[in-house]
């Protein structure tokens, strides 16, 4: 129940990322919501799978990836998605922030038309830079957790009701039902994926990079994004994902204090937005 005693190596909007082993990490492990049995846990890591191959077949190099089921004491299964440490100073917002925007670099470039060949009706990316590693010749993607893949009959593959689990028993359904699928399928809209990137360009401070990504970007689209739009979008964004993460946290608390039940998720810290 004691979060900051973990090796944490980062967290995003709805997880942490573990180190293993503890002392001298050579793993990142992101923890899944827990699985209530076995079969559950074996049918999301066939979806992983073909997320997987789907993401090769459209050119995106993506770090080792598989996932593995911890037994708990009462009958569920803990998932985490395990992948070979990345150095830190090949990622994405790393370089970037310390590189010159008017020098301008690659990875740009990268990112953009690697999304454009990737995102479609049945293929979604998560293409913010935090997503990204650059080892100086290409790209690699690593956050992988979230299969966003559809069937040919357009209904996404993601076992919604698992991560619906992480939320009050009373918000489960219309989570489920009028939230998740939105911000599901605006991974799937190109539009909206580059919108999200550009969103989180102000998240990881640099701002001095937007112009670039709008030039570079916008020739994709039909409808070309705006630095206006860009910031609406993002002060938005991280008012619905800090709301969620209040939400979270109140629960958290209800379960341990009022109700004296263990909390059997992982919430992020603090993030700065």
């Amino acid at each position: 129940d004691r979060e900051q005693d973990l090796p944490v190596l980062g967290f995003g909007e709805i997880s942490l990322v573990l180190g293993w082993p503890p002392d001298h990490p050579r793993f990142a492990c992101k923890r899944l919501p827990p699985f209530p049995s076995r079969e559950r846990l074996d049918a999301y890591r066939n979806t992983l799978q073909d997320y997987l191959r789907a993401l090769a077949a459209a050119g995106v190099r993506v770090v080792d990836t598989e996932m593995r089921g911890v037994g708990c004491g009462d009958g569920t299964v803990a998932g985490y998605v395990v992948q070979p440490m990345l150095p830190a100073d090949e990622l994405a917002p790393a370089i970037l922030g310390k590189t010159d925007p008017q020098a301008g670099h690659p990875l740009v470039e990268a990112v953009v038309s690697t999304a454009a060949a990737t995102v479609s009706p049945s293929v979604g990316l998560d293409a913010q830079l935090a997503n990204w590693t650059w080892d100086g010749a290409g790209l690699t993607y690593i956050d992988v957790s979230t299969p966003l893949i559809w069937s040919p009959q357009g209904r996404s593959r993601l076992d919604l009701d698992l991560l619906a689990e992480a939320y009050p028993t009373v918000l489960r359904w219309p989570l489920r039902r009028f939230v998740a699928p939105g911000i599901l399928d605006a991974y799937r809209d190109l539009r909206k994926v580059y919108l999200d990137l550009t969103g989180n360009l102000l998240k990881e401070r640099l701002h001095g990079w937007l112009p670039s990504f709008l030039e570079r970007l916008n020739p994709h689209l039909a409808e070309p994004l705006s630095e206006g739009e860009v910031r609406r979008y993002y002060r938005s964004d991280a008012r619905l994902w800090g709301a969620l993460l209040r939400i979270r946290k109140l629960d958290r608390a209800w379960r341990r204090r009022v109700r004296r039940r263990s909390y059997p998720f992982l919430l992020p810290g603090g993030i700065e937005r």
